[in-house]
């Protein structure tokens, strides 16, 4: 499948969070990003800031489409976070691919839910820590940066997906500073999703 097509699988998210919350002053109430169909049956894959203590849900397709979902889990290791629509979305699951044979200076696209693509390449493959106790041993970073990173998809050559959006870092290259994207490789996801999926 043409990347163009498969990426009709990812959707804008929108979250409501209550002002109470924990993460509302830092991550304010109102969270838009974008999710990626993983299972027929409308399982979405985000990154789980932007569905922590969200009491709505809600998944737009890229002809407009709204269905209510809900935040079914965000694993707290990976970043990760998993959305269920309540209501058919008729997009396909799309495949996953291997990030641990994805090579630096390898073309990729880092696609939103609202249609917009970034065409880049992987610059580098290393750890990455986080202030808020999150350890990725060998996170995905690419350039030029997507303006809509957060739970946007990435996908490879091939149209798998390797991972998912969550954070634009500046990284000196070469002498010079750049704009990147952080990508949470999906490999991770792999062992714990059935878990995610009984348990939250």
């Amino acid at each position: 499948m043409t990347i163009e097509k498969i990426s009709r699988s990812v959707v804008a998210v929108r979250a409501t969070v209550p002002d109470d919350a924990f993460t509302a002053d830092a991550l304010g109430t109102r969270r838009e990003g974008s999710g990626v169909v993983i299972r027929d049956n409308g399982l979405v894959l985000t990154i789980g800031y932007l569905i922590t203590e969200a009491e709505e849900v809600w998944l737009t397709d890229q002809d407009g489409r709204v269905v209510a979902a809900h935040a079914l889990a965000y694993d707290q290791e990976t970043g990760f976070g998993l959305v269920q629509a309540l209501a058919p979305l008729g997009l396909p699951a799309v495949k996953f691919g291997n990030p641990r044979k994805a090579n630096i200076g390898d073309a990729v696209t880092l696609a939103d839910g609202i249609g917009q693509q970034v065409d880049a390449h992987i610059v580098t493959k290393q750890e990455f820590a986080g202030y808020w106790e999150y350890l990725i041993d060998e996170a995905i970073f690419t350039a030029p940066a997507h303006p809509s990173w957060g739970g946007a998809a990435l996908f490879d050559r091939d149209s798998k997906l390797l991972g998912v959006g969550s954070l634009r870092l500046q990284m000196s290259r070469a002498g010079e500073v750049a704009d990147v994207n952080m990508i949470v490789p999906i490999d991770l996801l792999t062992p714990i999703l059935d878990d995610l999926v009984k348990r939250g």
